[in-house]
């Protein structure tokens, strides 16, 4: 009887066992390790995400990896990171090769609206600028136009919406947005072109340092002048207005899909309002990508 007994104890223990190693390896969005890449002209707000999720869920340890936009893409589909922040729009190709690599369906998902925008120094006497002008200055040898280096996600956007490769523009390079700012004095004439959730939080010390350093040009198109606030975000009046999303390898309910949820709720996107940004959802009929 004492060994039929032992016997049942240690299958039920092994039983257990098992049942625990099961349920260790399932998938979990309140627990875990994840790695997202973005780009350095949005990784303000997608570190401020993260830190709102690991304050709901404490058994999570989110890391943000700054990394150009075209590298982190590629390094999605090659699975050496579980998402990915984006903010151009992918070439069918890419689409492809995502639907193929990752076995997913192209499913971003949108969560704030950002804008690319062009600074000069304080005293500069320039109060404007135009569509002509950009458009001009990016086929000019003079490289009057400063951005934070190439596959960055400033560039990108600026060559898919005037129609242009980045590697057919003419610019200068100063690596790092806030460089940009910091550096803008030295180069008389020049022009940098930067994200705007670089200085976007309103009351961060270096947010505010940065904003008093320049001015932020408005940009003239058909005539009429259209700025990088709240309602040329919101509805996507601003000519350099790009939609944030994400974009992840993950198949299951895991912690990166857990994120991308958080941050596509209210939370989410009262986090986002919080940076300075456009919330996506809260106004999604409004914001469309043209």
């Amino acid at each position: 009887m004492k060994n039929s007994f032992k016997a049942l104890l240690l299958g039920a223990l092994s039983i257990i066992a098992v049942s625990c190693k099961k349920e260790d390896k399932s998938p979990s969005y309140h627990k875990g390790d994840l790695t997202i890449l973005a780009d350095e002209s949005f990784k303000s707000v997608t570190e401020a995400l993260a830190g709102g999720y690991m304050i709901n869920y404490p058994d999570t340890r989110i890391k943000v990896v700054t990394k150009k936009e075209d590298l982190g893409f590629m390094d999605l589909l090659n699975d050496k990171a579980r998402i990915a922040v984006m903010s151009r729009d992918l070439s069918p190709e890419e689409k492809k090769a995502y639907e193929e690599q990752v076995d997913l369906k192209f499913l971003p998902a949108k969560f704030a609206a950002d804008a690319v925008i062009f600074v000069v120094p304080k005293d500069s006497p320039k109060e404007k600028i135009s569509m002509d002008e950009i458009k001009n200055g990016l086929e000019s040898d003079e490289k009057n136009f400063i951005f934070d280096g190439t596959n960055s996600s400033n560039l990108n956007f600026v060559a898919q919406k005037l129609k242009k490769q980045p590697k057919d523009l003419k610019f200068s390079i100063i690596p790092g947005n806030q460089n940009i700012i910091e550096e803008l004095g030295k180069y008389p004439g020049k022009i940098g072109v930067i994200g705007l959730n670089t200085f976007s939080r309103p009351y961060d010390k270096t947010s505010q340092r940065l904003r008093e350093m320049v001015k932020v040009l408005p940009v003239e198109d058909g005539g009429k002048l259209y700025t990088a606030d709240s309602d040329g975000m919101r509805e996507m009046k601003y000519p350099f207005t790009r939609v944030l999303y994400f974009l992840t390898n993950e198949g299951n309910f895991n912690i990166a899909n857990g994120f991308i949820r958080y941050s596509c709720t209210q939370l989410g996107q009262m986090i986002v309002e919080k940076e300075g940004l456009q919330p996506y959802n809260l106004y999604k009929r409004e914001v469309q990508m043209r």
